[in-house]
């Protein structure tokens, strides 16, 4: 017979070779142009599939399923990370050794327990006891050290040096560890049950004391002595701290610690070490969110770690965990008095079992009410709570000192619905944090009177307009600018110029004054009370960082929302020095650049640890503009910031810092040297008028020399140095 000639279809195919043609054509035996990434056959049966309506339930596929064998000999792709194949690849090898083992073991009994014996007393007895193993059980008290417990792409050559320096150890022996094969070091950590994505035991201790004694934010919600305890028991404890806290902490702490920063072009700091750790906490975080395992503990972490954005100034991730913390812990029932309600289980979701103890009930206590200050100070710019202050039925926590020494101690009597508790300071239960709740809360109505007013508003409030007239304006006022602080314990008060602060609230106070006078602000007109009220409290606040700039005390270890505080004082002299720009007064504009620049770098000093303090100085830049195209001074004030004619290229400018420079302690010679500024007057006026209440906000303080204001000024005179 005559051979078949070939038609050009199947010249112009090539043959495939075997196993080269996807599986399901292989499978249902059918021509296959392996074709990718779904072949042609594939396509057309797909094709044809999602051409009929799915039947009622079901769904079609997104794609062909079209799926070839790997072909040996591939390159990596492009976008595939290295470490992380490395990593990949040491966990199936730690997997496999550990199917070794186990085979070992089902035939050895005797010679595996003599191994784990060994590896027993070498290997720590801390970690998560999520990677412990229930046969693989050892000493607490016969252990040592493990061998970095930490991922080899997570940690940088450079971080040997620091480790050793924060405990005083020999180098030598970390470098000979650093060179262990990664493999062994992951397969130690199982056995010992050691989450391997934690800093080796001794240095993360030193995190967690770094974290109590400088972090100004999260602290408050730990018991200290018991959780340094749970630190040191073995990883398969149920005691021991959950992994998340442990990472929230090390990111936190990174911030005083950590030397592995690098500065971005914005002038904000990147620390690789806190990333890592925070990504870290996020994903368990995640892992809650899906599945509502060891919520509390997970909650807990959440507020750690949204204190840490907020140094960061990362706004979005602020909002996100604000919300997240307030919406998770109404369903455990934190806002009920005892944080445990015995009625009205009927609604479905989870709860929370009754607090075991005193320190439990605190802990549940100090975690709901830090939630609330949270979502009070990310309200800062004017948006609603996410929890109404009627909806907070928690007594307020014991003090501190009453905290950590767990002594019996009946609940605090007051709570949100006590009528006089801003004004009423039980001594018994009277701290530092007490009063910053009171005061945060405060400033919470304030914000929410502002909201509600302008809710419905079709436009802003008239700088005409009274507010007195307003409902509840005129008591909001009174508490907030005379009635808080005067009833502040004698130990909280400043009385005098020489007096140091002691408190967290009276800089809260003078925000809120600030918050709720501000759009009534009219600087043209010097009998309306919110324009004084509103200088008074920005000089307040400026007054209360020269009396910092007098101690040795690090900014940078204050409370990260004293930055806001700076800002806005700073919103309020920058109007003033317009003001001054318009009426051609010279000399006083010179001495509101002053104060604003000292706010500058009160900004930029904290911003060299938290970033915060740098992007608030940003935001004051966009509205300084305006005051430096309009001004006519030639001569800069040294005020320590760098000089600048008043121009957009020097004034804008970040200032240049050296790698890893330190800050230095206050008082700062630049501020109290080379400003001419005289703060007494001013400073004993308003304390005067706070710890009386007899003088008027509205009252100048005279110079010995001068004479009553002219008209044109618009604003009243303070005492100066000429």
């Amino acid at each position: 017979m005559p051979k078949v000639t070939p038609t050009a279809s199947t010249t112009n195919r090539p043959a495939l070779r075997r196993n080269q043609a996807c599986r399901s054509c292989r499978k249902r035996k059918l021509k296959c142009d392996a074709a990718r990434p779904h072949c042609g056959t594939c396509l057309k049966q797909w094709q044809s599939l999602i051409s009929v309506p799915a039947p009622l339930g079901y769904a079609h596929p997104a794609e062909p399923h079209c799926v070839y064998d790997p072909v040996d000999g591939l390159t990596l792709a492009p976008d595939t990370d290295p470490l992380e194949k490395i990593r990949l690849l040491e966990e199936e090898v730690s997997k496999l050794k550990i199917q070794l083992q186990e085979q070992r073991n089902s035939a050895q009994p005797g010679s595996s327990q003599e191994s784990l014996g060994r590896l027993g007393r070498l290997l720590p007895g801390s970690g998560s006891p999520s990677f412990a193993s229930e046969t693989q059980a050892t000493d607490a008290s016969s252990v040592q050290t493990p061998p970095f417990p930490y991922p080899r792409d997570r940690i940088l050559p450079g971080d040997l040096h620091n480790f050793d320096s924060c405990n005083g150890s020999n180098s030598s022996g970390l470098h000979e560890e650093w060179h262990r094969s990664s493999s062994d070091r992951i397969l130690d950590v199982i056995y010992s049950g050691w989450n391997p994505d934690l800093p080796e035991r001794h240095i993360l201790e030193h995190y967690i004391e770094v974290f109590f004694k400088c972090d100004p934010c999260g602290p408050r919600i730990l018991h200290r002595p018991s959780f340094l305890a749970a630190v040191r028991l073995d990883p398969r404890d149920p005691s021991f701290p959950h992994s998340a806290i442990l990472h929230a902490i090390c990111a936190s702490a990174s911030r005083w610690s950590s030397r592995n920063v690098s500065t971005l072009p914005d002038g904000t700091r990147r620390d690789e070490f806190a990333e890592f750790h925070a990504s870290k906490t996020r994903q368990y975080i995640d892992k809650t969110m899906a599945t509502g395992q060891d919520i509390f503990p997970v909650v807990q972490a959440c507020i750690l770690l949204a204190w840490y954005f907020y140094q960061e100034g990362r706004w979005v991730e602020i909002w996100i965990f604000a919300g997240f913390q307030t919406r998770v812990a109404i369903p455990l029932r934190l806002n009920y008095p005892g944080t445990f309600s015995t009625h009205n289980t009927t609604s479905p979701g989870g709860y929370l079992a009754p607090p075991r103890d005193i320190r439990d009930l605190e802990s549940r206590r100090r975690t709901w009410w830090t939630t609330i200050i949270f979502d009070r100070i990310v309200s800062v710019g004017g948006w609603i709570h996410a929890i109404d202050e009627r909806d907070v039925g928690t007594e307020l926590p014991l003090r501190g000192e009453d905290f950590d020494s767990e002594q019996l101690m009946p609940s605090n009597p007051q709570d949100m619905y006590t009528e006089d508790v801003f004004t009423t300071h039980l001594p018994k239960y009277t701290d530092s944090f007490l009063l910053l709740i009171k005061a945060i809360m405060m400033f919470g109505r304030v914000t929410d009177f502002n909201v509600r007013g302008n809710l419905r508003s079709p436009t802003a409030p008239s700088k005409s307009q009274d507010p007195f007239q307003l409902p509840g304006f005129a008591d909001l006022d009174r508490l907030v600018s005379s009635d808080f602080l005067e009833n502040l314990p004698s130990m909280f008060k400043m009385t005098s110029a020489d007096d140091r602060p002691g408190n967290h609230g009276s800089m809260d106070t003078d925000l809120a004054t600030i918050t709720l006078h501000h759009p009534y602000l009219d600087l043209t007109d010097l009998g309306r009370i919110s324009t004084g009220r509103c200088i008074d409290a920005a000089r307040a606040i400026l007054s209360a960082y020269f009396r910092l700039s007098e101690t040795s005390l690090d900014i940078s270890r204050l409370h990260p929302f004293v930055t806001i505080c700076w800002y806005l004082a700073a919103v309020v002299q920058v109007q003033v020095c317009k003001h001054f720009i318009e009426v051609g007064d010279k000399a006083r504009e010179d001495q509101v650049w002053g104060e604003i620049n000292v706010l500058r770098q009160a900004m930029i000093r904290y911003g060299a640890k938290s970033p915060i303090g740098t992007r608030q100085e940003k935001l004051l830049q966009g509205l300084m503009r305006e005051i430096v195209r309009l001004t006519s001074q030639k001569q800069p004030l040294e005020v320590g910031l760098p000089l600048y004619p008043f121009s957009h290229t020097t004034l804008f400018a970040v200032p240049t810092l050296p790698e890893n420079a330190q800050m230095a302690p206050l008082p700062n010679p630049s501020i109290s040297h080379s400003m001419e500024y005289d703060s007494p007057p001013f400073v004993q006026h308003s304390l005067y008028s706070r710890a009386t209440g007899n003088a008027s906000p509205l009252l100048p303080t005279w110079g010995p020399n001068e004479q009553s204001l002219p008209q044109e000024s618009g604003l009243m005179r303070w005492s100066y140095r000429s």
